[in-house]
């Protein structure tokens, strides 16, 4: 039989110290980030998940909105449940929430070693490779969906087809319309 696998939105300060452990024991004791940097300011304010198999702890993510801009990160799932699909679902259910509160960017930084995972999610690396906590990222951006760009360049269209109305409209210097030839 499967354990059941949940991704909940969480905000008790209980559920927080089992996402904050996660987090302690993956980027602190595996990869040797300093302590000190690991929980930050950003905690206070930021959108919590934390994936439970059977009940018990196994990976978290957080979300911190900047204006209409939504960063993914902390993302962690501890080693014995890695290549289960916590962390997908992790991310998935991050992506949800940025757009439900109306994200016009969803971001990461992704440690370079597992861009490829982000990338099959739809996200696409940007910039160079830089260093954070000692670890090379990169910055990634989630491409939106055909759907998502069909509209947005649907409107892109219309409104510039408004605005070039708008100036055809007025007269040119000459007292001809602007945009035709003079001769």
């Amino acid at each position: 039989m499967k354990a059941t696998l949940q991704v909940k939105q969480i905000s008790s300060d209980e559920a927080k110290a089992r996402a904050f452990a996660i987090r302690m024991r993956v980027f602190v004791r595996e990869q040797r980030v300093p302590a000190e940097i690991e929980l930050d300011d950003d905690d206070a304010r930021a959108i919590h998940f934390l994936a439970s198999v059977a009940g018990k702890a196994a990976g978290t993510a957080r979300i911190v909105m900047h204006g209409s801009r939504a960063k993914i990160g902390r993302m962690a799932v501890l080693k014995s449940y890695r290549g289960r699909g916590i962390g997908e679902k992790l991310l998935r259910r991050a992506i949800a929430k940025a757009k439900q509160l109306g994200a016009r960017t969803i971001y990461l930084n992704a440690q370079v070693p597992v861009i490829g995972f982000y990338e099959q999610l739809g996200f696409r690396a940007v910039g160079r490779v830089f260093d954070e906590a000692g670890i090379a990222h990169r910055k990634m951006i989630l491409q939106k969906e055909r759907k998502e760009r069909k509209k947005e360049l649907t409107a892109k269209h219309v409104l510039s087809k408004v605005e070039g109305s708008a100036k055809g409209a007025k007269k040119n210097a000459q007292g001809r319309p602007a945009g035709r030839p003079s001769g």
